[in-house]
């Protein structure tokens, strides 16, 4: 394995953890395992939502201050994530936040295709008026968010939006299941979403996912979830130039 290269000094970096928004301690006198949990979904969640970057070091020290506990939680959280692909340990020099494999891309984004095109047609096939109702409602959600240009609350609604076509299908698992592959992706996915006009097309592809699903057109809404997740494959290309040091691999 390739040594990390050091990262550029940034002074958010140089302040302890206590004092980083990104970190949230957990509530109460949560201890053990709770503990570990905690710390493990709020560092999680720092790394996949591109709050920590790649390259970043994760400092156990001020991390057990933020949550006030011991190190050992903390240590354990990490090496779950380290084992989750998210975080890399380089004995004698130090624990950092691991870069996207790029060369993992494509096959997630491939089997996240299948396992939501099988859902599509099926939810395309099963779908009531009320839960037509339910994605069109989510849209909307969705249009609000691009009009505030709030990129998280805006991912938060897509989350959904998927999540709901697996759950009219009646295989919500099948969600579970991209959930699973897809954490890479959308670490690499954060990075477009600020690209101009990013947003509008997304909706775009999702509305008419909608209307295919509205129409009880099974191959048309596989096809329009195809073309809709192809166009994370198409981006990799430019996400991994405008932002080299993020990712590892060609």
């Amino acid at each position: 394995m390739d040594m990390p290269t050091t990262p550029t000094p940034d002074a958010s970096n140089d302040r302890p953890a206590a004092q980083r928004s990104a970190v949230k301690p957990a509530r109460g006198p949560a201890r053990g395992a709770s503990t570990m949990g905690a710390i493990h979904r709020s560092l999680r969640a720092e790394i996949v939502e591109m709050r920590r970057n790649p390259g970043e070091p994760i400092v156990e020290k001020h991390i057990a201050e933020a949550f006030g506990v011991s190190r050992t939680p903390v240590r354990e959280a990490v090496l779950r994530l380290a084992d989750e692909g998210l975080i890399e340990i380089f004995p004698q020099v130090g624990t950092f936040v691991a870069r996207i494999p790029v060369n993992a891309l494509p096959e997630a984004i491939v089997i996240r295709t299948s396992l939501e095109g099988t859902a599509v047609r099926y939810a395309a096939q099963r779908a009531t008026g009320s839960q037509i109702a339910g994605l069109r409602a989510n849209l909307l959600l969705q249009q609000e968010t691009v009009e505030d240009g709030d990129l998280n609350a805006f991912h938060e609604a897509d989350e959904r939006f998927h999540a709901l076509i697996a759950e009219i299908a009646g295989y919500p698992g099948l969600w579970s299941m991209a959930q699973q592959v897809k954490v890479q992706v959308d670490r690499y996915r954060r990075l477009t979403l600020p690209e101009p006009g990013r947003l509008t097309n997304v909706l775009a592809e999702h509305a008419a996912i909608v209307d295919a699903i509205a129409d009880a057109d099974p191959a048309l809404a596989a096809d329009r979830m195809a073309v809709h997740l192809d166009g994370l494959l198409t981006s990799i290309p430019q996400a991994q130039g405008a932002n080299l040091f993020f990712f590892t691999g060609p």
